[in-house]
């Protein structure tokens, strides 16, 4: 293949892999008005499902669609992701209650979750040795390069697509069409419709010079929903950790469904033929080694994403320009990260500059950690930008680990593997923030209806004052800010401890089964000298 035919179809895949990560993080910047239409803060709980229902479906999908990939073959499967992305778009922006953009989230994430795997197989198919690394970390950037872009595109959507006046104007006002078209958060994903279609378009032209690659074995459909069902059950008594009228099924009981159907998926997994993960796979240390990292890594991800947009609604009382900064910064930094790992990888090893990336990524949560009402912003958004630059650097080298652990027959299910630990690791994050962070912050609201409990905050000389009275709200709203910054900086700091853990499986990468350059060879996966038009001539970037 031409080194022009492989750069197109990287270009291909790369386009996919930014649209979905522009997805990402614009529906952080637009929860505050998708409550605000359709529920209400009061709803925040079950609102965590409009991102919980993506994740989930995103993470099932991604095993299969990796399966899929290394059975079927790549262009078909590329365009369907993204037509299933599209329609899931266009129901998310048609949504009239919280339930049905739930359920029209859940469609989105089937197709987010098979465009990031089959963007990072066909990357691995694409090109070998050193070039391999720098095609994922291509995609990888492009990937968070759509992180980056997510919160500035959300804030310009919600602020100059806004077509309320429109219809008042018009005369309109609470017309069906109005209802449908005059919200500025649904454009963020009606537009994402579009978008796709590009993407599938320009798939659909550098199809032809795609490698077709197929084997054996059927998807584990089965497998694939107890692991969803029981991940689904833990994550939902997480968020129900700490809440004073539990009801029925509590914590403990869905934590008890989780398990057993946990342990069902694994003894599925084990004696099915073509299992939906393929247990079997983590002998192999590095590719164990590559998915707990990756796993570990999600929760600190979720942590600083969500954790950020909490600070600055709670702690700084900034609405979404404030936050596309400093979302935008993480995210970008992510990105730069992501793409000079890639060539680092000549260099260095996988195990030095994961190291590297933790390090950096632990000194920036220790940094967003010390943020407070009182200090600069900008403190924050260093830290938050230091922890994104050393996250990007451990993403190629653990992606580029498991798919060479494993050979060119797996590439699909490998990327998948370290993918969905990614996502399972910030489900979990997330879970905890909702049940535990943002629980404890909403719980400082009491203050508004229990004047015994805002006595208690309240300096001598204002106590016994109406809440009206404008020395209140301001000492309430700094309190409720001291207060909010300190549950933070705790979850920053756990997120902080679990990147520590994280340097035990960086260590083990290294030391796992690694093929030989024969074995490479002869599993189709290795560079022969003199290939003028393989691989590292392709990716000459």
């Amino acid at each position: 293949m031409s080194r022009r035919d492989r750069l197109l179809l990287l270009g291909a895949l790369s386009g996919g892999a930014l649209l979905v990560g522009v997805e990402l993080l614009i529906t952080a910047v637009a929860l505050p008005a998708i409550l605000a239409d359709l529920a209400g803060w009061t709803e925040l709980r079950r609102a965590s499902w409009i991102v919980n229902g993506y994740a989930l479906t995103y993470i099932a999908t991604m095993p299969l669609a990796g399966r899929a990939a290394d059975r079927y073959g790549l262009p078909r499967l590329f365009i369907m992701a993204l037509a299933v992305f599209a329609v899931g778009s266009v129901l998310s922006g048609l949504a009239q209650s919280l339930d049905q953009l739930i359920a029209a989230r859940v469609v989105q994430g089937i197709g987010a979750g098979a465009v990031v795997p089959l963007a990072t197989a066909g990357a691995s198919h694409l090109f070998e040795g050193p070039s391999r690394a720098r095609a994922l970390g291509v995609v990888g950037a492009f990937t968070f390069l759509g992180m980056a872009m997510g919160p500035f595109a959300g804030a310009t959507i919600l602020q100059s697509l806004e077509l309320g006046p429109f219809f008042a104007s018009a005369g309109s006002d609470g017309s069906p069409l109005s209802t449908f078209l005059a919200p500025s958060w649904r454009w963020i994903f009606f537009l994402g419709a579009p978008l796709a279609l590009l993407a599938m378009l320009y798939t659909w032209a550098a199809a032809p010079a795609w490698p077709r690659v197929s084997t054996r074995g059927g998807l584990d459909v089965f497998g694939a929903s107890l692991f969803t069902a029981a991940l689904a059950a833990g994550l939902l008594g997480l968020t129900r950790l700490g809440e004073e009228e539990v009801g029925f099924p509590g914590p403990l009981e869905l934590g008890l469904v989780a398990l057993v159907l946990g342990v069902a998926a694994i003894i599925w997994n084990i004696r099915a033929r073509d299992p939906f993960i393929d247990l079997r796979l983590l002998r192999d240390r590095t590719f164990a080694a590559a998915v707990v990292l990756s796993l570990l890594t999600g929760y600190a991800l979720a942590t600083a994403i969500i954790g950020a947009a909490v600070f600055v609604d709670r702690v700084r009382y900034a609405g979404p320009n404030e936050q596309q900064i400093v979302l935008g910064a993480l995210a970008l930094a992510m990105a730069v990260g992501a793409l000079g790992a890639g060539f680092a990888m000549r260099y260095l090893s996988a195990v030095l500059l994961s190291l590297v990336g933790l390090a950096l990524s632990i000194g920036g949560l220790l940094l967003a950690a010390a943020a407070g009402p009182e200090t600069e912003r900008d403190l924050l958004i260093g830290g938050l930008a230091l922890f994104g630059l050393g996250f990007g650097l451990t993403v190629t080298p653990r992606s580029t680990a498991a798919v060479e652990a494993l050979g060119r027959e797996s590439f699909g299910i490998a990327s998948a593997g370290v993918t969905v630990a990614r996502m399972a690791g910030m489900a979990v994050g997330l879970a905890v923030l909702t049940g535990f962070g943002s629980r404890r912050i909403e719980s400082l609201s009491v203050v508004l209806v229990d004047a015994v409990a805002r006595d208690a905050v309240l300096p001598p000389a204002l106590r016994g004052r109406p809440l009206e009275n404008g020395l209140v709200v301001d000492a309430l709203e700094s309190w409720a800010s001291l207060q909010a910054a300190s549950i933070l900086s705790g979850l920053f700091l756990v997120a902080t401890a679990v990147l520590v853990v994280a340097v035990l499986p960086t260590l083990l990468m290294g030391n796992g089964a690694r093929r030989t350059g024969d074995q490479r060879i002869m599993q189709g996966d290795g560079h022969v000298a003199g290939d003028e038009d393989g691989s590292e001539a392709a990716l000459a970037l």
